[in-house]
């Protein structure tokens, strides 16, 4: 089974992608507090978000049920990921009075929190509303905050789970409830077996489909509060993916903070892949965008050069690297990516 893991990194420039919960008309962006330290950060459901949000307006997404009232309300997606892209890699959880029709499945493509690489303290901007008023009436003032950092985080995208829903197990961790097995099944699905279920799973080339297009997705990722106000660019500015035989993630200390500055750690990077050479399925990918952490992308090529010559590690445009591997993964490059090891030694 192959994992693509690695980090991924956002280069906020005067922006406030992610708000917290403002009081006192103040719009607040999301920061913790690590000792005297602040760190602004983007929560997972926000970056979750916008692959969500960035997919092609002709790809179906599930929809959004919504019932109960007040404190007892609830809302959750159709969940049919043989039927829609984002229930099948973000997964959701269906908990109605009809155990039937209850079923949930764990994301696919797995994220953390993408928090600022150095301390960061927020900008306060203050602005008044008085178009429209009459003479000597008072305006009406707000404010919000922004803040200019690179915020990184990890993810994984398990890739032989991919069009692999399960129906049996025990309690919610059934994917597809009776019913929706039955319709899957009829529309081609199959059954095999993983990871000691037997699961429907679709057909290879929709398989295929699904991770390029994910892939390609967050090379043109868009998204974040604040667009008018602070617009700018939520692509990748930097992206390593390394294909993995399991979903531990050895890459998440790549980026670090050295002197207050954020940094790319090449000794850390080539100490991790020989500890993990064993379990690299394929080249490590870094995908870097020109200018982002000044003259860093130069000299990692330079501390780079024997696993770049080797063919170890490859550094290109974030754009290029990711529309690269989904084109591979397209034209079945990479079809071993998909299944489970064990289940193949079965």
């Amino acid at each position: 089974m192959t994992h693509l893991a690695g980090k991924l990194a956002l280069d906020i420039q005067a922006g406030a992608p992610n708000n917290g919960r403002g009081q006192d008309n103040v719009g607040v962006v999301k920061k913790m507090q690590v000792g005297r330290d602040t760190y602004p950060y983007i929560s997972p459901q926000a970056v979750r978000r916008w692959p969500r949000d960035s997919l092609p307006t002709t790809e179906p997404l599930s929809p959004v049920l919504r019932e109960g009232q007040g404190k007892k309300q609830q809302a959750y997606t159709k969940g049919r990921p043989d039927l829609y892209i984002d229930d099948d890699l973000f997964g959701y959880m269906v908990a109605v009075k009809d155990k039937d029709s209850s079923c949930q499945r764990d994301t696919v493509r797995a994220t953390g929190t993408f928090v600022s690489v150095t301390p960061q303290r927020p900008t306060s901007d203050f602005g008044t509303m008085t178009r429209g008023f009459n003479a000597n009436e008072n305006p009406v003032i707000h404010e919000h905050e922004f803040y200019t950092a690179v915020c990184a985080g990890d993810l994984n995208l398990d890739l032989p789970r991919i069009g692999t829903f399960e129906t049996d197990g025990q309690g919610l961790r059934i994917a597809l409830p009776p019913q929706a097995a039955e319709e899957a099944t009829a529309a081609g699905a199959t059954a095999t077996t993983f990871r000691g279920l037997t699961p429907l799973t679709l057909g290879l080339p929709e398989r295929r489909r699904r991770a390029a297009l994910i892939l390609r997705t967050l090379a043109a990722l868009r998204g974040g509060a604040k667009p008018a106000a602070h617009y700018g660019d939520r692509t990748p500015a930097f992206i390593l993916l390394a294909p993995k035989k399991g979903g531990v993630n050895p890459f998440t200390r790549v980026l670090s903070n050295k002197d207050g500055k954020p940094s790319f750690a090449a000794d850390t990077l080539t100490e991790e892949i020989a500890a993990w050479r064993d379990e690299l399925d394929g080249c490590v990918r870094i995908g870097w965008a020109p200018g982002f952490l000044g003259d860093q992308r130069d000299r990692a090529r330079r501390d780079l050069a024997d696993l770049i010559t080797s063919g170890t590690v490859t550094i290109d445009h974030p754009r290029t690297v990711l529309n690269t591997v989904a084109q591979e993964i397209e034209d079945g490059t990479h079809d071993h990516w998909f299944q489970d090891t064990q289940d193949a030694k079965a």
